[in-house]
């Protein structure tokens, strides 16, 4: 049951510009802009990148609106919406079909977590009370809670659950879901240390962080794996393994916001309980981005 493909390549994952006022949307103007204008191939608004967790529920909604209209179907726009509360993700989630997103994200439930059965029952139902495609987001990093090949099997067999953007870190389980679902089921990584690796076991591309500071470079990656160029694809990954490991060297987004203010795409402002980088860790990221060029 081959479905349709939400996209392949690079979607970013896109920061949220905050500052002490709330979004800052001229900034986040600039942002959607330089990302469509480096060749992304979709954004995704209010993930773990964006600080959805902290975000109030008319900055949440506002947020997925303005990236709606800003975009204005130059690429799609996937929303963030899920949430550890079923009725709650629904709200946000009809929200975002209404405020015009192309996809919806929803990740596992975080701390009350669930069964495999609870999954299957929560996914439905949100994807039930909605008319857009759904990509399941399974970091169980950061929710406590892992989406099995199995799990994934049966919940490909929803004409709109389509895809899954996969951060378990564990190749094998990504090889046995795929394996399973076959062309019932895209798989994007979640890391961006594995973009490579997944797309040669299959991936359709990337749910990146690092795309907000490199969108050009990232989507020059999953292009060439698309067009089996493996080696080449390859180098840019490994090249790029130390700058993804300073990304992610404190909590995301913490490092990605420091490198994004430093590109002035954003303040370097995150809302507790998160706190501004290390100062050597800062240091260390700026470095590895002024020998790519990103900055003077």
């Amino acid at each position: 049951m081959a479905k349709n493909t939400i996209f392949t390549g690079t979607a970013t994952a896109l920061v949220t510009p905050l500052d002490e006022n709330g979004i800052n949307y001229e900034l986040f103007g600039k942002l959607v802009e330089f990302q469509i204008n480096q060749g992304v191939n979709a954004l995704v608004v209010c993930g773990t990148t964006g600080e959805a967790s902290t975000l109030t529920d008319d900055e949440h909604r506002d947020a997925i609106s303005f990236v709606s209209k800003t975009a204005a179907g130059r690429v799609p726009v996937i929303a963030g919406t899920g949430s550890n509360d079923t009725a709650y993700a629904i709200e946000l989630s009809k929200h975002a079909c209404e405020a015009g997103a192309d996809a919806l994200l929803l990740v596992t439930p975080y701390y009350n977590k669930a069964t495999q059965k609870g999954l299957i029952r929560m996914f439905t139902e949100i994807t039930e009370a909605t008319d857009r495609p759904v990509i399941l987001y399974n970091v169980p990093g950061r929710t406590g809670c892992n989406i099995l090949p199995k799990t994934y099997r049966e919940l490909a067999e929803h004409p709109r659950i389509v895809a899954a953007k996969e951060a378990n870190g564990n190749l094998s389980s990504v090889a046995e879901t795929i394996s399973l679902c076959g062309d019932m089921l895209d798989i994007y990584s979640g890391n961006d240390d594995q973009i490579v690796p997944i797309m040669a076991l299959g991936g359709k591309g990337v749910i990146s962080v690092l795309s907000n500071i490199m969108p050009k470079k990232t989507a020059e990656m999953t292009s060439l794996m698309l067009e089996g160029k493996v080696k080449e694809s390859a180098k840019i990954q490994i090249d790029l393994i130390p700058l993804i490991n300073a990304l992610f060297c404190e909590v995301n987004p913490i490092p990605v916001k420091a490198a994004c203010a430093a590109m002035g795409l954003c303040k370097d402002y995150v809302r507790s309980p998160l706190t501004e980088m290390e100062s050597v860790n800062k240091e260390m990221l700026l470095a590895l981005m002024r020998k790519e060029g990103l900055i003077a």
